[in-house]
């Protein structure tokens, strides 16, 4: 992609031809008669007929006031519009309900407009539209609503075609065009990894309707739509698309968590049991305790325990299977209880909670030498997306299909190191012999800033970087560095708070801080364990607060 400086007036402009192009370059066979003439229709376009529709792709909503369409760089509005409306992609006669209008129009151009439809002319807007809509008007256009209004307001048509086009590219609807200008302004930098012909996020038609439907279940499920009502869609929507069905057991979750909210159990249950998410079978049991169905609970939690399908559902069934035995009236039955870990007991002043008690912490270990950062989740995870960032990034077919993607799209997939297997082993071996200690800080020099799903720049100083490398063995490294990829969605967070380094002596240690009432969460028990398991110094600090005398 050819970076536009923001400098350029039509900046916005090149960037869209850039994704027309891009789009019919890859996804040609994809496109429909329309979005093949829309292509082709917006090249015939005049300079200012094509900035002026960007414009409107770019803001909000799809009804738009003539004087609110004013732009140095496109001149005369009208005279933009003018081929727009000829190819009927703008209509400016529209029928506008009275809500529309009370979005559009000023509160003094209501009172005006409708002075012989009111009773309170002077009264708050809120109140003009609510007496409007007692009355029940029914959609008509702004002439006749507001004969000789000074501007028209136009209904720009093909929104939801500019919506597939960026889907295409994109391969999903949560990056807009706001990625371009923070391109062209330096603000974000991606790696460039090289595309081929199955670079594609989606690579059938059908595929296409399915993203655009589940994007559409998903904004109505934040509006409050009912769940039965959503189920009736996504039950529907099925794929071999990988991210798609993600997508899919992602939305059929959340809408399985809204019926647990509204307590309707017997729905909640038939989501959870269509769901593939890491956590449906924890919830299916969950439902079956709050509906207080014991047994059906009790059985599916053994089922899990026998054999868990990941790190979630082993550590939620060790609480689980006890407690519903005991419901069920079985014997006590004893949990195993995690291997103690070393703990620090501090009282700090009062004055110092104002810092939040992890930089209350630090302030007070760096009084007792060594040197404390404060890094919880960024330091293990940025060491190894620097040591393993070819892997990250390596070309795999369908993994990277545009060039604002900040992680492969399959990060999250069963797969994701399986397909880069001889890549990462690669990455791995660098620590056995050593080369991890150039590799690591020459990757921080030619790769700072550009974008990453492991390494956090804002955090990753040069010294820390030194201390790092200096008092971290290579073994740990390597055991936190394969349990991540063991499960990169569940295992990249729950590490400690802060990490303490003596250079001198070439030894650390990582220190989880807990103030007052708080207690350690599932994901951080799990690293825990996991540090006791493999050796990896770690403490666990309990923090009061001293009243001042």
């Amino acid at each position: 992609m050819i970076a536009h400086s923001v400098e350029d007036p039509f900046y916005y402009l090149h960037n869209f031809r850039q994704v027309l192009a891009w789009v019919e370059l890859r996804y040609v066979d994809l496109l429909e008669d329309e979005e093949q003439a829309f292509i082709r229709g917006f090249t015939d376009l005049p300079q200012t007929s094509q900035a002026l529709l960007v414009r409107m792709v770019m803001r909000k909503g799809e009804l738009f006031r003539t004087d609110r369409l004013a732009y140095a760089e496109i001149g005369c509005t009208h005279a933009a519009l003018a081929p727009l409306l000829v190819r009927g992609w703008v209509c400016d006669d529209a029928p506008l309900s009275v809500e529309q209008l009370g979005v559009l129009l000023r509160k003094d151009e209501l009172a005006l407009g409708f002075s012989h439809l009111l009773k309170q002319p002077r009264a708050a807007k809120s109140q003009l539209l609510s007496e409007l809509a007692e009355l029940q008007l029914l959609p008509r256009p702004l002439a006749e609503w507001l004969p000789g209004f000074p501007v028209a307001i136009v209904h720009w048509r093909l929104q939801a075609l500019c919506d597939r086009l960026r889907l295409l590219f994109f391969g999903n609807l949560y990056q807009d065009w706001s990625e371009f200008v923070l391109a062209d302004m330096g603000l974000l930098r991606f790696e460039q990894v090289a595309f081929c012909a199955d670079s594609r996020a989606l690579r059938q038609r059908s595929e296409v309707a399915l993203a655009m439907a589940l994007h559409q279940c998903a904004e109505q499920l934040e509006a409050g739509a009912p769940p039965a009502q959503l189920l009736g869609t996504l039950q529907g929507l099925q794929a071999e698309n990988p991210w798609l069905e993600r997508r899919r057991s992602r939305l059929l979750f959340q809408v399985g968590q809204q019926c647990e909210r509204l307590a309707d159990w017997p729905l909640a249950l038939a989501v959870y049991q269509d769901c593939g998410h890491a956590e449906s079978r924890i919830r299916q049991v969950r439902v079956h305790e709050r509906s207080e169905q014991w047994q059906a609970a009790f059985e599916l939690a053994s089922q899990m325990a026998a054999a868990p399908a990941n790190a979630l559902e082993a550590q939620a069934c060790e609480r689980m299977v006890p407690r519903l035995m005991r419901k069920l009236g079985g014997p006590p039955q004893p949990r195993r209880r995690a291997r103690a870990v070393s703990t620090l007991e501090l009282e700090l002043p009062r004055e110092l909670a104002s810092l939040g008690v992890e930089r209350a912490v630090r302030q007070h270990l760096l009084e007792g030498g060594g040197e404390v950062h404060y890094v919880e989740n960024t330091l293990f995870n940025s060491l190894f997306g620097l040591l393993c960032w070819e892997a990250v990034f390596a070309p795999i077919p369908g993994a990277f299909f545009h060039p604002f993607q900040s992680a492969p799209q399959d990060l999250h997939d069963a797969d994701f190191q399986l397909r880069r297997q001889a890549q990462f082993d690669r990455c791995i071996e660098q620590l056995a012999d050593g080369s991890y200690r150039q590799v690591i800080p020459e990757r921080f020099t030619t790769k700072y800033g550009l974008q990453s799903p492991f390494v956090v720049w804002q955090v990753l100083t040069p010294a820390l970087l030194e201390q790092a490398l200096h008092c971290l063995p290579p073994a740990h490294l390597q055991a936190c560095f394969l349990r991540l990829l063991q499960d990169i969605r569940n295992n990249r967070t729950g590490m400690p708070d802060l990490i303490q380094f003596w250079p001198e002596q070439g030894r650390y240690r990582m220190i989880e801080v807990k103030g007052p009432g708080d207690r350690l969460q599932d994901n951080q028990l799990r690293w825990l364990a996991f540090c006791e398991q493999h050796g990896l110094p770690v403490e666990v600090c309990h923090v009061r607060w001293r009243e001042a005398a």
